[in-house]
């Protein structure tokens, strides 16, 4: 299973999402593919995603048994401790007037 989680993306490249993968809500994509079509559509996602941001998780023979890839700007960082795919929290930027975006 493969798991697509968008935010500010083309409407041409949801398009695309949505010939493979399911939408259950607005920019949740869901379904099962190969591991080659899974990675022509994060290509396309990640090359695409601009201010928004993307997040791809789908099997791996791992002790976890799933991989996180993630693209764009945001809060949460992946980060790789013995093995595990942790979430690691970015400190919010002095001055930032806004709120960091979070995924």
């Amino acid at each position: 299973m493969v798991v697509i989680s968008t935010t500010a993306i083309p409407d041409h490249v949801g398009g695309a999402l949505s010939r493979w993968l399911i939408e259950p809500t607005p920019g949740l994509y869901v379904g099962t593919v190969s591991a080659r079509v899974r990675d022509e559509l994060w290509a396309a996602v990640s090359a695409s995603v601009g201010d928004g941001m993307a997040v791809l998780i789908h099997p791996a023979t791992n002790e976890q048994g799933f991989r996180i890839r993630t693209a764009g700007q945001r809060r949460r960082h992946v980060t790789d401790f013995d093995g595990l795919q942790l979430i690691m929290f970015a400190a919010p930027q002095a001055g930032d007037d806004k709120p960091p975006m979070d995924w």
